[in-house]
């Protein structure tokens, strides 16, 4: 890796989802990284699997789909998640603890990927341990600081496997917030922003946090940008839902790979609205973007 190179990365949880119709890899960062990957970024997968087959099959699936990933073997089982599914296409998740991604290691292969990172994507749940949780904050350290450099907490609280510190030591850490109206009321309630409504909690995290944007999807009630300047809102496209897993991590991706690009917020916010709504459309987190979104990329 020369030193001019630039690299994606999502970071974090590798798992395989347990659908009704039968396990699909899945987690937030390689959902992320693997979409990124799509738009034609270098992109790279940081997470563990275990020395089974789960893990043979997850390795497999990057490699079949190209995607370049860091992802040590380690003794503890390929992480599994029973997901049901509701009329909507909502997904419920009942998510395995103590497995390989709540210990990913922190290399000095690690660090020099750090190095050359221009954008991550992190969330909570991987940071539910120890081992994991010092990985990341050690990577997002010594990621370069420039003003193009995106740190994207995709926030993504699941079950009980956060807490208001880790939230706050990751808001600390990042950039950028990505966050969903009902993970806002949470946060709203956590952080005691008492009487204000969602714009002006998404403004208070920008100024309390020194953050470039937050992202808020509100569902089929659309989407906004917030920066420190400007507002973007999207509604959001009527589609027929297969299932929505996956599709908030689509949405982060193609909205990261936009900006990288030169687009403005509202071209990207547009693109990630559309990118979404299609992977709604389709059964499971990673399906193949269609060309007319992939060449919407400035």
């Amino acid at each position: 890796m020369n030193k001019t190179t630039k690299v994606v990365v999502g970071l974090g949880e590798v798992l395989w989802d347990c659908l009704p119709s039968g396990k699909q890899l899945g987690g937030a960062p390689a959902n992320f990284a693997y979409h990124v990957s799509q738009f034609g970024h270098q992109t790279c997968m940081v997470s563990a699997v275990g020395n089974d087959k789960l893990g043979d099959k997850a390795l497999q699936i990057f490699d079949e789909k190209k995607l370049c990933y860091f992802i040590p073997r380690v003794d503890y089982q390929t992480g599994t998640v029973q997901v049901s599914l509701s009329g909507d296409g909502i997904p419920q998740y009942e998510i395995k603890e103590n497995v390989a991604w709540d210990n990913i290691p922190f290399t000095s292969e690690l660090q020099e990927l750090a190095h050359h990172t221009i954008a991550v994507s992190f969330g909570s749940l991987a940071q539910r341990s120890l081992v994991s949780r010092s990985t990341i904050a050690k990577f997002l350290e010594a990621m370069p600081e420039n003003e193009d450099t995106l740190k994207i907490f995709d926030i993504n609280l699941r079950q009980k496997f956060y807490t208001k510190e880790i939230i706050e030591e990751s808001l600390k850490y990042c950039n950028v917030l990505k966050i969903n109206d009902e993970e806002l009321i949470v946060v709203n309630r956590l952080f005691a922003f008492q009487g204000i409504d969602l714009e002006n909690c998404c403004m208070a995290l920008i100024r309390n946090y020194k953050l470039k944007m937050v992202i808020l999807t509100c569902g089929t009630n659309g989407s906004y940008v917030f920066t420190p300047d400007l507002m973007s809102f999207q509604e959001t496209p009527k589609v027929k839902v297969a299932d929505t897993v996956g599709a908030g991590d689509s949405f982060s991706a193609a909205f990261c790979a936009a900006i990288l690009s030169g687009s403005c917020v509202s071209d990207a916010h547009k693109l990630a609205v559309d990118a979404s709504a299609f992977v709604c459309t389709q059964k499971g987190a990673m399906p193949v973007l269609p060309k007319e979104i992939l060449n919407r990329k400035k």
